[in-house]
């Protein structure tokens, strides 16, 4: 906000003109709170005023904030097992399919997942022909009822644990059906996005406690997350519209959409986070960037006055408003923030009123 304080002597114009009784023939005249300025006076031409109105305005606010990426969007490449890398399918930079190969490795473990599974393939095969089989006998009258239920048990058994290791398989994206034992791993990615990290080595043993060798991510929305101060979280509310300006790029406003607001207040900034998701198509927005949030509220009925009309007194703000024909009353106002040169009005002013624009430190000095 513009502060004018009114330190020493007036203007060198108004320290040669007299403070006189009402009546007299002065430049000027007080009565209480209100100056009276002959029409002739040389101060009229000094004097500028304009009507108050109130308009349709919306509020902003500016928080810093980073990008990142959507963690379902997001995805770590990694061996579920130990082994070595024999083929790599990426290259850095590369869009890939849901499910499309990523790298091959060569892994005794995973060979032993395989034997497990055509092991216990066969041995719910074998349970389930004898159950038939036990069936088949208790139903001619030949069979024993203790047999089937042995049977039974055997087979639901045996179904249990080939059902396990279809399961253990399909956790890694491997087909069962189409699976040949002895052949490699197939490593496959579970989105679809770009390859930002390519660390895949031919020839390089994993262990299996191995970080991750690939990233894939989809970045053509990102997250943008703001920091909201505690004071101004009310203003906010999801599906609100947000401007974003990146660091790296100056200039080049982005549009977002509030998709969440934190619940968690961090108690030693005393905000909250703000994710915004922006489209990012032409990948202007990278993860890491440092990035400028400016919300803006719902629009609202509010009065803007120059910040020149403001006059600025110990701890309040005044301004002169026009009282009929030669007279300018002063009041004071309550504000609530600015915008760029001019200053938004909490109370003290209505509609219609004439403010004083420019000259009003000369009707200062001569209270």
């Amino acid at each position: 906000m513009k502060r004018i304080f009114v330190i020493g002597l007036a203007w060198l114009a108004i320290s040669c003109q007299s403070k006189t009784e009402p009546g007299s023939s002065a430049n000027y005249t007080i009565k209480g709170d209100t100056i009276y300025i002959p029409q002739k006076s040389n101060l009229k031409e000094k004097i500028k005023t304009t009507l108050v109105s109130a308009a349709p305005y919306r509020n902003k606010r500016s928080a810093s904030g980073i990008v990142k990426a959507i963690p379902n969007n997001y995805a770590q490449i990694a061996s579920p097992f130990a082994g070595r890398i024999i083929k790599s399918f990426i290259k850095l930079g590369q869009r890939v399919a849901v499910n499309a190969p990523i790298f091959e490795i060569s892994s005794p473990s995973f060979f032993e997942a395989g034997k497990a599974y055509y092991q216990s393939k066969q041995e719910m095969q074998l349970a389930e022909k004898n159950l038939r089989r036990q069936q088949d006998l208790l139903k001619n009258g030949v069979g024993v009822q203790k047999d089937l239920e042995e049977a039974e048990v055997t087979y639901e058994v045996s179904k249990r644990d080939y059902e396990n290791s279809i399961a253990s398989l399909n956790v890694y994206h491997v087909n069962p059906a189409n699976m040949v034992l002895g052949e490699p791993l197939v490593v496959r990615t579970p989105i679809a996005g770009e390859v930002i990290t390519d660390n895949i080595v031919i020839g390089q043993y994993l262990r299996d406690d191995a970080g991750p060798v690939a990233l894939v991510a989809e970045l053509s929305k990102v997250w943008v997350v703001g920091q909201l101060k505690e004071k101004d979280i009310s203003s906010i509310h999801e599906s609100d519209e947000v401007e974003i300006e990146a660091a790296g790029m100056p200039g080049l406003i982005i549009r977002g959409v509030v998709y969440h607001i934190s619940e968690m207040l961090d108690e030693t900034t005393r905000s909250v986070e703000v994710f915004i998701e922006c489209a990012n198509s032409g990948r202007n927005l990278k993860p890491g960037m440092y990035a400028t949030v400016q919300f803006t509220e719902k629009a609202d009925s509010s009065i803007l006055i120059p910040a020149s009309a403001v006059l600025q007194m110990e701890e309040s703000s005044y301004v002169f408003v026009r009282v009929g024909t030669n007279g300018y009353l002063k009041r004071k106002i309550q504000t609530s923030g600015t915008d760029n040169d001019r200053i938004i009005l909490k109370s003290g002013l209505r509609a219609a009123d004439e403010l004083v624009t420019e000259g009003a430190i000369y009707l200062l000095e001569a209270k």
